[in-house]
């Protein structure tokens, strides 16, 4: 069960959630999704799932967008809501997998080589409901050319798995990896950014 509500629907931000730290992490959200085998694609042999937060592999619970229910970094803010919307639109949820997010306070900007803040739609809301207990799983690194919703996960979409370390969920191992792969130009040829760094819970 949810212990707590982050976030504001006003579009007030406390200043402190935009001051630069090495792991300035801020509750992002939930999703559920249909957690897929590692895919041929993918020849890293110590990966044995997908938790990237991108649906390309791993596709999302639906075609959510449509519901418009969603937050204003395009996840949910509580489970509450994704099982609400499953038991309206008839969508079944057996074999899906509830995760909490949480991302990094900047984007990194390839182009330029710096990370700059950003900020999520406001429009929507954003009250997310920390979860009592959550596992982390890793960190993922997903693109943003739009602005809006998670677009590709680089480590599965484009297999980057095969050329850095990562553990059995696709994921990198801490915030300070991820940071040192983008800064160092590894993600520059997968996706166009920007680029957020997310950590991955199971809840």
């Amino acid at each position: 069960m949810p212990k707590g509500v982050h976030g504001s629907s006003d579009g007030e931000v406390p200043y402190m959630a935009y001051c630069w730290s090495s792991m300035n992490l801020i509750p992002a959200g939930y999703m559920a999704k249909r957690v897929k085998k590692r895919p041929e694609s993918v020849k890293a042999p110590g990966v044995e799932d997908v938790f990237s937060l991108s649906g390309c592999i791993s596709p999302d619970f639906a075609d959510y967008i449509n519901f418009w229910k969603h937050n204003g970094y395009w996840l949910f803010d509580s489970p509450e809501v994704i099982r609400g919307l499953a038991k309206r639109h008839a969508v079944n949820l057996g074999d899906a997998r509830f995760f909490y997010y949480e991302v990094h306070d900047k984007e990194f900007h390839e182009s330029g080589r710096e990370w700059r803040p950003f900020r999520p739609e406001f429009s929507f809301g954003v009250r997310v409901a920390e979860p009592a207990a959550k596992q982390l799983e890793g960190f993922d690194v997903v693109t943003f050319s739009a602005g809006t919703n998670p677009e590709c996960s680089p480590l599965s979409c484009d297999a980057l798995a095969d050329e850095v370390p990562v553990n059995s969920h696709c994921l990198l191992s801490s915030f300070e990896e991820a940071k040192r792969l983008l800064e160092s130009g590894k993600f520059d040829k997968s996706e166009p950014g920007p680029f957020r760094v997310f950590a991955v819970y199971s809840v």
